[in-house]
């Protein structure tokens, strides 16, 4: 599983790599560092000027630089963009922790301003020092940043706070990427329940439905979406109830453990890819983690129905009609749109189960139409209530991850009907994420304030890695559900 990272306040000595940062105002302007005070004698910092002059340094996004001083020491110079935010930190703190690759440890000397630009450095170094290396050889293994030392500059109130916070936080991404990136053949939905109970904390506790409980009970989603696999579904419930909660909130992560499209088989080229379709399973069941590490007055039931979208003898047909947890019947037109599917039952029965929930998120890579509309980097939340919107994407700006509202237009509701059940789980192909979110708020009571967020970009990196974001998976949401639980429990 993940290798651990130890962060610290303090300099880790000069045996270890420095990271400092450095600005232009424009191409050809001076070079301006930002390190923090005391770094570097007078001396060395026209040294260091002089050197990322001559390197061509222009200051762009990811932009780094790799030095060595006369003493020997590596000095990772880091672009800070002129303009830019606690994202913008975030992502520079990352770019050079990549740079890292092949050092144990090494001290951040970027200079901060505040408490909430050291989160974003400690944060950011932290998420770029990954890799994943449990399938290579022992020979192959590269040597990954196993310790960080920062020196922000200044007096930061509660920076041992801050640290461990990001500790827990990071941890729990890493835990998350580590699952979306280890192959179907490995992690399948029973694979994914031990490997969950795990690394659970003490104050969670688990519970898990077999597919026959499934079958028996009425979770005719996930048994329809499981059955043409050789690895059968399992529905996996997590909860957090600390003593004096606040407020409760029910989390729903789709883990489609691998994809193939079922009977509507996806074309081969992508289809790879396809192992990260249980990423909203991972972010929900990594975030309730975090949430009880570090002990917030919140009571979290986190739910992942997990299962293999499998083509077989057995599997779904196109125009079977199905029996969602609680009744309703859905006509299945395309066994490639099962994630909904799933989520349904867990949906109906995590809102039956919790009694009095101020809330619930679900979290799934939905659909291609979202990637279509948004890009690779950018989720959606779709809900039905515009105030509970707002408070998650308060949070998740806060956070550092990109999301953005999108409709739920109600003439589009009715493509869902369907002459042989309640609903038929796909409608009209342009709008395609907007009717899988009114497919979806279909098994939700009205009066209950629900989130879908869409991940299906931003949740697995295929193309460059960029600022703290690895190749691979992304961990994608962790953060946003974490934040949240902070604010909503603090007020």
């Amino acid at each position: 599983m993940t290798l651990s990272i130890k962060l610290s306040l303090g300099d880790l000595g000069k045996s270890a790599p420095i990271v400092i940062g450095y600005t232009c105002s424009r191409e050809g302007s001076p070079i301006t560092l930002v390190a923090s005070a005391s770094t570097f004698t007078s001396k060395e910092e026209a040294w260091l000027v002089k050197a990322l002059t001559n390197s061509q340094a222009v200051g762009k996004s990811d932009e780094v630089r790799s030095l060595t001083n006369p003493d020997g020491q590596l000095i990772v110079a880091v672009a800070i963009p002129q303009k830019s935010d606690l994202e913008g930190l975030r992502r520079a703190a990352g770019v050079a922790s990549r740079a890292l690759l092949g050092q144990k440890g090494a001290t951040f000397a970027i200079a901060c301003k505040d408490g909430d630009e050291f989160k974003a450095v400690t944060e950011g170094a932290a998420l770029g020092a990954y890799h994943f290396h449990q399938f290579k050889g022992a020979e192959k293994l590269p040597t990954s940043l196993s310790k960080i030392g920062f020196i922000p500059g200044r007096a930061i109130k509660s920076a041992a706070a801050s640290i461990k916070r990001t500790e827990i936080l990071v941890e729990q991404i890493r835990f998350s990427r580590d699952l979306i990136n280890m192959p179907p053949s490995y992690l399948t939905p029973e694979k994914f329940v031990a490997l969950a109970k795990a690394a659970l904390p003490a104050s969670v506790r688990a519970s898990v439905k077999t597919h026959v409980q499934l079958k028996s009970e009425g979770y005719g989603g996930i048994t329809a979406v499981g059955q043409g696999s050789a690895n059968p579904p399992r529905l996996l419930h997590l909860s957090y109830k600390p003593a004096k909660a606040k407020k409760k909130f029910a989390f729903v992560g789709k883990g489609i453990t691998f994809d193939t499209g079922g009977l509507a088989l996806k074309p081969a080229q992508g289809m790879e890819a396809m192992k990260s379709d249980m990423s909203g399973a991972a972010a929900v069941i990594s975030a309730i983690n975090a949430i009880a590490h570090l002990k917030l007055p919140v009571a979290i039931d986190a739910w992942a129905p997990l299962a293999e979208n499998m083509v077989s003898e057995s599997a779904t047909r196109p125009s079977d009609v199905i029996t969602i947890y609680g009744g309703k019947t859905v006509e299945v037109l395309n066994p490639d749109a099962e994630g909904r599917l799933i989520l349904a039952d867990a949906l109906v029965r995590a809102a039956e189960v919790t009694k009095g929930l101020d809330g619930i998120i679900d979290v799934a890579t939905l659909t291609g139409a979202q990637i279509v509309a948004l890009g690779k980097r950018t989720a959606a939340v779709m809900g039905n209530d515009d105030a509970f919107r707002e408070e998650f994407l308060h949070a998740a700006r806060a956070a550092g991850e990109s999301f953005w509202p999108m409709p739920l237009p109600e003439e589009l509701r009715p493509s869902l009907d369907s002459p042989v059940a309640d609903l038929a789980n796909i409608g009209e192909r342009m709008g395609g994420m907007l009717v899988a979110g009114l497919f979806l708020r279909e098994f939700v009571p009205a009066d209950l304030p629900w989130l879908h967020l869409d991940i299906a970009g931003p949740s697995f990196n295929e193309d460059q890695p960029h600022g703290y974001t690895p190749v691979g998976g992304v961990g994608f949401a962790i953060r946003s559900l974490v934040h949240f639980a902070e604010v909503t429990s603090a007020g």
